[in-house]
């Protein structure tokens, strides 16, 4: 298996969505490095940035279902090695 190591940016600008952003993050927890989370109260928003070591196919797993909550955006860079 080809395991990548990269970042994961998420972006809840949905409050509601916040606990469905965590149990996802939770159930990926196997991938995850790191995990860093800033409210940004006066936006009305949280930032997530999640370190990631894992298949493609894994982390294209987690930011897919992520991207299907309604309020929260993601986006991600991997490395080549």
């Amino acid at each position: 298996m080809n395991k990548r190591l990269g970042v994961v940016a998420i972006i809840v600008e949905d409050q509601e969505s916040v606990e469905m952003v965590n149990k996802v993050l939770s159930s990926f927890g196997e991938i995850i490095v790191g995990r860093m989370g800033v409210p940004y109260k006066e936006k009305h928003v949280a930032v997530i940035s999640v370190i990631v070591d894992g298949s493609t196919d894994d982390i294209g797993a987690l930011t897919g279902k992520l991207g299907k909550i309604n309020g929260v955006v993601v986006k991600s860079a991997l490395t080549k090695k």
